[in-house]
């Protein structure tokens, strides 16, 4: 038989006091009401030797919060990849005093509504309603009823939500500075969209935003991109058809490939061309996979911040203080967190004299100049 749970009245009992004494002391309003420091301290004392806790409901319906927030996502919960967004929603909700409630709709438009609506029953205080990938959504009407953050999503119109999504536009930039810091000006392809702004696949915001971002700082450098392969999945045997169709024509000096996975096959298709990374060609990629420091060479990316992401829907659901506020981040905005550059073994120094040579797609320079002994 479990342990009867320990009672206000109870503390009140062993500590002479009157339950109200008890009650007010035990919510900090001991001093205002002029109760004596000797019966606040034994009252205290008293309730840590008994090991009493608050009636967590009888609280919530003195302030009119449950504490609590939902964490509502499509796949995130179940990602290895994207572990990391709940942990940091988690530990934020912790650092407040509130509980997460998670649930998982597997892409399902019906489980969402179930949830959300399961949500908003029991008063949670607030929603995050969360992305394993970054795109646009309608939303939900039910998010209309209480505070409410998209995680890793825009929305399609004007709602009142506020966006918190990864800053892709700026790791578009990082990734072309860090070819041209380098001294990449020539040859440069992308690996799964581009180049203009319109070759991507549908539905993503990632690939529109790292292009933007790309072509933005290549542009104001005279740098013209070279070309551009779209494709549909960004998986590797994707990476590693789109690389080897690019080096039957083409003589790449670097490749920037639109995540990890598509760098994979990338890495592939160069070794079956008989080049090497760096030294032949520098690879530049996103999303720090966990497989970008398990390939050799190690591979140079710009990570997703899947921790701070969750981290910041949640200390934006709260505002400044305890409790789900607007008072920091007016809705509808849009909160961009940083993604951070890791710099590995992947990008090195062009060599000069693969300029005066052309390629043929099997690994062998071809000379250029003709032999009729005017060189």
């Amino acid at each position: 038989m479990s342990a009867r749970r320990v009672t206000l009245v109870d503390v009140a009992n062993a500590a002479g006091v009157s339950r109200t004494t008890a009650s007010l002391v035990l919510s900090g309003r001991g001093r205002e009401l002029r109760i004596s420091s000797e019966v606040q301290q034994r009252i205290r004392r008293t309730a840590e030797e008994l090991k009493y806790r608050p009636n967590a409901v009888s609280r919530d319906l003195r302030t009119g919060t449950t504490r609590t927030i939902g964490f509502i996502s499509d796949t995130v919960a179940t990602s290895r990849l994207a572990g990391d967004m709940i942990k940091g929603a988690l530990e934020a909700a912790r650092d407040h005093g509130f509980l997460l409630f998670i649930g998982e709709t597997e892409g399902d438009p019906g489980l969402a509504h179930d949830l959300l609506q399961a949500m908003t029953d029991r008063q949670v205080d607030g929603v995050v309603l969360a992305y394993m990938y970054t795109q646009t959504i309608a939303v939900p009407p039910l998010l209309d009823a209480t505070r409410s953050v998209l995680l890793n999503a825009l929305p399609e119109s004007a709602a009142p939500v506020v966006s918190v999504i990864p800053d892709e536009v700026e790791a578009g930039r990082a990734a072309a500075r860090i070819l041209l810091d380098a001294g990449h000006r020539e040859e440069i392809h992308l690996i799964g969209a581009g180049p203009g702004i319109t070759d991507v696949p549908p539905g993503g915001v990632a690939a529109v935003e790292r292009l933007q971002g790309m072509r933005e700082v290549f542009g104001a450098a005279g740098v013209e991109i070279a070309s551009g392969r779209l494709c549909a999945e960004w998986l590797p045997d994707d990476g590693l058809r789109a690389t080897t169709a690019l080096l039957h024509t083409n003589r790449p000096r670097a490749l920037v490939c639109f995540n990890d996975r598509l760098a994979v096959g990338a890495y592939q298709a160069v070794e079956d061309a008989g080049l090497s990374i760096p030294s032949d060609v520098s690879v530049v990629s996103f999303d720090d996979h966990p497989v970008a420091s398990w390939i050799r060479p190690k591979l140079t990316t710009i990570a997703l911040p899947h921790y701070e992401l969750g981290r910041t829907a949640v200390e934006l659901l709260l505002g400044d203080g305890d409790q789900p506020s607007s008072r920091r981040t007016p809705v509808g905005t849009t909160v961009r967190v940083p993604m951070a550059g890791r710099h590995r073994d992947s990008v090195a120094t062009p060599q000069s004299s693969a300029r005066d040579g052309s390629f043929d797609g099997t690994g062998v320079e071809v000379d250029l100049v003709p032999d009729d002994g005017e060189r």
